[in-house]
């Protein structure tokens, strides 16, 4: 899943795609690279991010979804936590809506997700966005995540959203400590195995990379990112979130090259 951030202040690329035409052109080099997906977004999730409208939030990715699907086979993700945004981009030509808050955001989340009836992806979030990094705790922070996820899975299928259409998020970096981020990744496995749905994994450049090898700059952490990638893949993640397509697909296929023995 390449991500394509149609935001000014994202916390990696923040500004390099804010225009229409830019976020384009970046889509589509991320297809050139071997993206399968690509997940688009038009307010920021950093830590600290303040929030925009859903109107500003629209101007920001519908033109980029209506330019891209009906020219593109690759499947579209509308990254948002606004029901209505999520209406209109699928409206557009957009396949799965990816929710950071789990469909907590609006009361009229989980009534919308199961009535436009595409894949949702239900994220772990402790907090929002703007405070989720002052002083997060856990006490077992895997079963407190896993208890969430399934918590949250359930409550979908309720409001009638199907239960094959449900993926899961751990949310890494979203209100975890080091220590929270690493026992989630180290317990991949568990976390698909007790919530019984695919999982979507994002690490991609995110602070945590950072803290392991000091004052190391966003556009600098792709060693870190590889080899989370690479750690969620063996763990058995569905989807893989990224910045660098192009190098987590050539670091993909060598592995899976020499686990298989085959080419």
């Amino acid at each position: 899943m390449g991500i394509v951030n149609v935001t000014p202040d994202s916390f990696s690329d923040g500004g390099r795609h804010g225009n229409t035409e830019g976020a384009i052109a970046h889509a589509r080099t991320l297809i050139k690279a071997g993206a399968d997906l690509l997940d688009i977004g038009g307010e920021s999730t950093r830590p600290g991010a303040a929030p925009v409208s859903a109107s500003e939030e629209l101007d920001r990715v519908i033109p980029v979804i209506e330019a891209l699907c009906p020219k593109s086979s690759v499947p579209v993700s509308i990254d948002t936590m606004k029901p209505e945004v999520a209406q209109a981009a699928i409206r557009a030509g957009a396949h799965i809506w990816n929710d950071v808050s789990a469909l907590r955001a609006s009361p009229n989340s989980l009534a919308m997700a199961a009535a436009l009836g595409v894949p949702v992806v239900l994220m772990h979030m402790q907090g929002e966005p703007g405070t989720m990094q002052k002083q997060p705790h856990y006490e077992d922070v895997v079963s407190e995540v896993i208890s969430f996820l399934k918590a949250r899975a359930e409550t979908a299928i309720k409001a009638g959203v199907r239960k094959e259409n449900i993926i899961v998020d751990p949310g890494i970096g979203f209100g975890k400590r080091l220590d929270d981020n690493l026992a989630l990744m180290r317990d991949l496995p568990r976390i698909i195995n007790e919530t019984g749905h695919p999982l979507l994994f994002g690490a991609s450049r995110k602070r945590f990379i950072e803290m392991l090898n000091p004052d190391t700059a966003t556009d600098d952490r792709l060693g870190g990112s590889l080899a989370s990638a690479l750690w969620a893949a063996q763990a058995g993640a569905s989807i893989m979130r990224v910045h660098d397509v192009f190098e987590t697909v050539q670091a993909l296929k060598t592995w899976q090259a020499i686990e298989q023995d085959e080419v």
